[in-house]
């Protein structure tokens, strides 16, 4: 397993950032994804950027401008806004998949 840089934004109210750390990544969680958090939480050089509040959608979009090749992932409820879908590699659904299944295969 390769350890990877992450960074979870939002409330995180189904514990994905505890279920990466333990899984052995590199985890920064930040409340507010904007851009001056993001870029003190490594966006730059980070492997993976994990969205757990929709209502936060913009900052995928500057995660992406920051950094094209981090791997955009949204675990969250709801219905991603048109803009912020394209640029997200993929979205998880918590009522489907456990926190400690997503991040035991972020590696993969």
């Amino acid at each position: 397993m390769r350890m990877m840089s992450v960074i979870v934004t939002g409330t995180d109210e189904y514990d994905i950032a505890p279920a990466i750390d333990e899984a052995g990544h590199d985890v920064t969680a930040v409340d507010i994804g904007n851009l001056e958090t993001l870029e003190a939480a490594g966006v730059d050089t980070a492997d993976v950027y994990v969205l757990t509040e929709l209502e936060q959608a913009t900052s995928i979009p500057l995660a992406k401008e920051r950094n094209p090749d981090v791997t955009a992932l949204v675990y969250a409820d709801g219905s991603l806004p048109d803009f912020a879908r394209r640029q997200t590699d993929l979205a998880l659904d918590p009522a489907l998949f456990d926190p400690d299944e997503v991040a035991d295969e972020l590696d993969s």
